[in-house]
């Protein structure tokens, strides 16, 4: 049975990795094996975990990297293939090297022969801690050794029955390179694969280099890519009907949501097919994709049926650039106009696991510079939200893991364990004992703002408006209202590093939109402080508000 929620509007995502969440082993070796390092397992999301991550205002948890991948671990002794290292990234691997699409990743259970039921059991208590359930769904790329042995019986596996003498058929699930084998441009290490199969990323020749997918091959929608770009959806190539079967059986199991890798790689006619055929068993389930060409948004919204896409390229680098001190607040403007039309499907985050963390060197280098940033991200549109484990806490990720190295990025490739992620745990306990008082205060400041976005309605249901183009003046505060049954919230963000006294007009135009009352001295209440303070709220004079520096303030003013 799938969650039903009670209120998931807006969302709120927290993106974990499994393998890193629960993991206390302090060793921490560059390049270090699954026993030298340790991995977290699903058991680790214990009920009081999830309770934990649902006090911090999520709705729903993306559990990134539970599908089985290719690793350098072994589990032969459990019946699953082994991988060949040259062609895996980081010793545990990367969790979007899909190894078998119907099973779950050996190394996040405490019985491998159990772990698929272990995966239903984390379902269950996800769903009983009142959150929903995200799940990766890969359909770009597979790993190079791609071999289902949980597969249902009536399954095929993928490549089973490619003619791989062609190097394009519309039935194959594979693309090949005929009569050439892999070479690439690096030692593969004894590594063999006669013919060659195309990359993850479009290579369509046998010398991938070490900047490419190496360690993946690309799946065959139904398009000639070298044959002039040719589409052959007519009948239904095979590889859209495996992936229809992958998506319903874990549907089946629970699963809320799929955020699907690159989504823009795979055609939409495909996402037009498929979606609408898996919401017409679960109508409740929605799709998150990963789509970086703004070009090809409202296609993959309007045609490919996707509820929610990633805003990257306008919304979060625009506020990475503002953060930095690199860009005027004022260009926050233009990113939520130049999709305003589809706004309500994107979704803002200010990390995830592809980008460098904001308190790391290369972004930021202090986690309170994001504060102003998630008052803007979270609390200006009832689009969804999404929030990159241990950001709360000011996680830096500049640790030199192994293959990942040390790029302000938390690793996806290597077995690890994240200091403040541990120490937020406390084995189990979550009781802050072993945070210092920089992180609980970050963390208090997160579940704040995220508790108002999911508790207030004026952010769940109210009207947003810009007060930016009557405000040419500010460039390192961005402000904004929200406003709902004749009840205003002015968001003031702050993106300074000192106290800052503003002075703020106010339109005409919104209070006759919303149908608001101007007073010369108007009761607000901070929301942020509980603090009570009296206001001018009129066209006629600029509000006067003192701005802590990396922060806010957010003033209710009712009706």
């Amino acid at each position: 049975m799938n969650f039903e929620p009670l209120n998931t509007s807006p969302l709120t995502i927290y993106q974990v990795l499994p393998r890193l969440f629960g993991n206390d082993n302090t060793t921490r070796r560059p390049n270090g094996s699954l026993k030298e390092n340790g991995c977290g397992r699903m058991a680790d999301f214990t009920q009081k975990a999830l309770e934990a991550i649902r006090g911090l205002g999520a709705t729903h948890i993306w559990y990134t990297g539970v599908i089985e991948h290719a690793t350098q671990t072994s589990y032969a002794d459990y019946g699953i293939q082994e991988d060949h290292p040259a062609i895996v990234k980081g010793r545990a691997g990367s969790p979007y090297a899909i190894k078998d699409y119907y099973d779950i990743d050996p190394d996040l259970s405490t019985d491998v022969t159990k772990r698929v039921k272990e995966f239903e059991n984390l379902v269950v208590r996800t769903h009983r801690a009142g959150l929903g359930v995200i799940m990766d769904f890969v359909p770009n790329h597979v790993a190079r050794q791609y071999h289902s042995d949980a597969c249902p019986p009536d399954a095929q596996d993928l490549g089973a029955v490619d003619n791989t003498s062609q190097a394009f058929s519309p039935q194959n699930n594979f693309y090949y390179i005929p009569g050439e084998e892999l070479h690439a441009q690096f030692d593969l290490k004894g590594y063999r694969e006669m013919p060659a199969r195309a990359t993850g990323n479009d290579v369509f020749h046998a010398w991938p280099s070490q900047t490419d997918w190496y360690e993946t091959v690309k799946l065959n929608y139904g398009i000639d890519y070298v044959g002039g770009h040719v589409s052959h959806f007519q009948p239904v190539p095979d590889t859209w009907r495996k992936m229809l079967d992958i998506l319903l059986f874990w549907a089946r199991k629970g699963v809320d949501a799929f955020r699907c890798d690159m989504a823009e790689m795979v055609p939409v006619e495909f996402w037009e097919w498929v979606i609408p055929a898996v919401k017409a068993q679960f109508p409740t389930l929605f799709f998150v994709a990963e789509v970086y060409n703004p070009a090809l948004y409202r296609d993959y919204i309007h045609r490919g049926c996707f509820d929610y896409l990633y805003d990257k390229v306008g919304f979060y680098d625009t506020l990475r650039a503002v953060v930095r001190g690199e860009a005027s607040a004022q260009c926050l403007t233009a990113c939520w106009q130049r999709v305003d039309d589809i706004r309500s499907h994107m979704l803002y985050f200010l990390e995830n696991h592809d980008e460098q963390r904001l308190a790391s060197d290369f972004f930021a280098a202090d986690g309170r510079k994001g504060r102003p940033a998630l008052l803007v991200a979270a609390l200006m549109s009832s689009n969804p939200f999404m929030l990159y484990f241990g950001q709360e806490l000011g996680e830096r990720g500049m640790d030199e893991e192994g293959f990942s190295g040390r790029d302000g990025r938390t690793t996806i490739f290597d077995y690890w364990s994240i200091d403040t992620i541990r120490r937020w745990r406390n084995r189990g306990r979550f009781d802050g004992a072993l945070l210092t008082d920089e992180e609980k205060a970050l963390q208090a400041f997160y579940r704040q703002v995220l508790m108002l976005r999911r508790q207030n309605d004026i952010f769940q249901k109210g009207e947003f408006y810009d007060l930016m183009y009557v405000n040419p003046h500010l460039h390192s505060q961005y402000i904004f209202a929200r406003s709902l049954s004749r009840n205003c919230a002015t968001a003031f963000a702050n993106f300074s590093d000192r106290r800052e006294d503003i002075q703020m007009n106010l339109p005409n135009h919104m209070f006759e939109l919303y149908g608001l009352t101007p007073r010369r001295e108007a009761e607000a209440t901070d929301l942020l402080t509980g603090e009570r303070l009296k206001v001018s709220f009129t066209p006629d004079s600029p509000l006067c508000v003192s701005l802590p520096a990396w922060g806010g303030v957010v003033l209710e003013i009712k009706g």
